[in-house]
């Protein structure tokens, strides 16, 4: 074989071809993976952010809220006699020492103008103090209950969080202040805030309270108590004293890009801020950019010498089909299909062919899910429920087993779907999904056969079936007692379920009907129960 000829071949130029567009592929592939990667990271980083946000939020919402109770609780069984007797005042707080393990700072009780009368446990310095200065102290004096601005405390020379509410005599007039103090660092009070971290070491939490213009307490110690930044120092911050709740990227003051999330602590109108580092986030994007250059170079020297050196090979086949195709235009053999003995150019087009297929075969496993499922839920849908339904009776029969069927419906989803719009229905379906399939066993079917109403099959059961299907219905009527929170609201939804067993006349159609009927037996009944026929 000439040089010319080898030069000449398509082969050749083909592999010089492919070792150029892999050059520029991978240069190509560098800049476009950093940015498709980052663009999807950010989605999930922040959705990620927005989470932890939203639950650190209400962890520390449930925790300042009992204790608003309990103080009011306090002072509503607290005798206004007294306060004239500052010794039985003491005594009657030491005895309801029992509610003090949330407020570890203790209690004390001032007179109308601020001054101490009483504390328990007793803290140095702070008998006969006067809080007259303190935020709290001026509004409860005016009938109201206040969360004071967090400050060092004056008995106890630590970060603190005072709660206070008025104490009315029979007039309805403020004769005194019960003020409950709790440490920013009592354990069990902000330690998911303060004792968590993001990533490695840079993220955390920051708890802002925009009526003071200071950081509450944080992950890094130091910035508890301390102000905030100056305004425009970090746009997305200025956003979120502005009202702004949800999550994005911005550059703090030291010009560091961080992903922050923001969700409100809503008795409090403090906000938490979820905060993780850029270069941290999306570390995986530099990672990936560095192995897509180093995968390509390997691949692409590998490729040059292994196609120099078998170049006989990959020409070979070439020679014998041309020769082939003249003996057949000769009529010296029969017109039959050429042979592939390796994946040359030929190969690759019957390869194309094979992965077309393949994506055929793709395409309409997609399309008989489609057909199957519910494309919100990703539930069975009425079509599929049918079909296992007719199966799981033929099999029951066969094996003697039981199987009960469960029609269910939302008792309360149109208001939602009314009150917040489709999106919110939407969204509370499928939380209502996941916790009816937190409930199922692997071999039951749950199905979504429409609008706010669900189907769950329980096959292979024992002679118990009707008490069984009993208990799981009334594990899912109790798992829609806990509200849904959809877009920060909390909305209730109540569950109406109707229960049929299978007879030995039974019919699909026939236990969808019992089932339909016995549900709306449990609708006229009120909702939120469970009917048998």
């Amino acid at each position: 074989m000439t040089k010319r000829r080898i030069f000449d071949s398509i082969i050749t130029r083909l592999v010089i071809m492919v070792v150029c567009l892999v050059t520029v592929g991978t240069v190509i592939r560098y800049f476009a993976l950093g940015h498709f990667l980052r663009q999807d990271l950010t989605i999930v980083v922040q959705e990620q952010q927005q989470a932890l946000a939203g639950y650190v939020a209400r962890d520390i919402d449930d925790k300042i809220t009992q204790r608003q109770t309990l103080l009011k609780q306090l002072a509503a069984d607290l005798p206004q006699a007294l306060l004239s007797r500052p010794a039985a005042l003491q005594d009657w707080l030491r005895q309801h020492y029992r509610y003090q393990s949330l407020f570890p700072g203790g209690l004390f009780v001032t007179d109308r103008h601020g001054r101490v009368i009483a504390d328990y446990p007793t803290a140095p310095g702070r008998q006969n103090h006067s809080y007259a200065d303190r935020d709290y102290i001026q509004v409860a004096a005016k009938g109201s209950g206040y969360i004071g601005k967090p400050v060092i405390g004056y008995a106890l020379r630590l970060p603190i969080l005072p709660m206070a509410t008025p104490l009315f005599d029979n007039n309805k007039q403020v004769s005194g202040i019960l003020v409950g103090i709790t440490p920013l660092s009592s354990p069990g009070f902000l330690d998911l805030l303060q004792k968590t971290q993001i990533g490695h070491g840079k993220g955390g939490f920051q708890l802002v309270s925009p009526r003071d213009n200071l950081y509450v307490a944080s992950s890094q110690q130091a910035l508890a108590l301390a102000p905030l930044p100056v305004p425009g120092s970090n746009p997305l911050h200025d956003r979120a004293m502005a009202g702004y709740r949800g999550s994005g990227i911005s550059s703090n003051a030291a010009g560091e890009e961080e992903v922050l999330a923001m969700a409100t602590v809503p008795s409090t109108n403090w906000f938490v801020v979820a905060q993780v580092p850029a270069s941290e986030a999306f570390a995986t994007v530099g990672h990936a950019q560095i192995f897509a250059i180093k995968s390509a170079i390997v691949a692409t020297i590998l490729f040059g010498l292994l196609a120099t050196g078998c170049m006989y090979f990959v020409l070979r086949p070439l020679f014998h089909a041309a020769e082939d195709a003249e003996r057949m235009a000769h009529g010296d053999i029969p017109l039959v299909p050429l042979s592939i003995r390796r994946m040359d150019e030929v190969g690759h087009l019957i390869a194309a062919f094979n992965r077309l297929l393949g994506k055929l075969h793709e395409q309409q496993g997609q399309l008989e899910r489609l057909a199957h499922h519910d494309t919100l839920t990703g539930l069975p849908n009425r079509r599929l429920l049918a079909d296992r339904l007719k199966l799981a009776l033929a099999q029951s029969r066969r094996h003697g087993t039981h199987l009960a069927l469960l029609f269910m419906d939302l008792d309360g989803f149109k208001r939602i779907n009314d009150s917040q719009g489709h999106d919110a229905g939407d969204e509370a379906l499928r939380m209502v999904t996941e916790r009816l399939q937190a409930i199922v066993r692997e071999s039951d079917t749950l199905a979504r056969i429409g609008g706010d109403e669900f189907v769950l099959l329980m096959s292979h059961l024992d002679t118990r079936a009707a008490e069984t299907a009993r208990i799981v219905a009334d594990k899912c009527i109790a798992a829609m007692q806990q509200p849904l929170s959809i877009n920060g609201a909390s909305c209730k939804v109540g569950i109406s379920i109707g229960i049929a067993m299978d007879t030995p006349a039974s019919t699909a159609d026939s236990l969808m009907q019992q089932a339909d009927q016995a549900m709306y037996l449990a609708k006229h009944c009120g909702g939120d129960c469970l009917r048998q026929v």
